[in-house]
């Protein structure tokens, strides 16, 4: 007469091959969930940075500088506007003045430092706020 069951042996691999399918399936999702924290951090970034470009794009007066500042979920952003030399003909004088706008938004994520950057030109009447 046969004896039913399982061995001590074929419960163990059992069990074994288990485990090992269970850290597997753990270590896909905790990757998804890095991957999808780190894709978050940069579209925050994006958002934050396209703000900041807006605003610059949009104000009225323009200078020559660097300004910097900080958002209040720890994203900080830093801003450069230089002015660009056009050549100009000998006897044409352009109605503009060209900027070059840069704005870096810095972030740290896990200890490392993160960062976005976007870039536009913005032409504007010359005038006294617009050297």
């Amino acid at each position: 007469m046969g004896k039913k069951g399982f061995t001590l042996i074929e419960t163990l691999v059992a069990i074994s091959i288990l485990a090992i399918s269970l850290v597997i399936i753990l270590q896909l999702f905790s990757g998804g969930l890095k991957s999808s924290k780190l894709s978050d951090e940069y579209t925050r970034g994006i958002f934050h940075a396209r703000e900041k470009m807006d605003e610059i794009l949009l104000a009225k007066e323009l200078t020559e500088g660097v300004i910097d500042g900080k958002f209040d979920d720890g994203f900080r952003w830093r801003a450069e506007a230089l002015h660009l030399d056009i050549k100009e003909a000998n006897d044409v004088k352009l109605p503009f003045r060209a900027f070059n706008i840069n704005v870096d938004v810095i972030w740290d994520a896990g200890g490392h430092e993160k960062h976005f950057a976007i870039s536009a030109i913005k032409l504007v009447r010359p005038g006294k706020d617009n050297i």
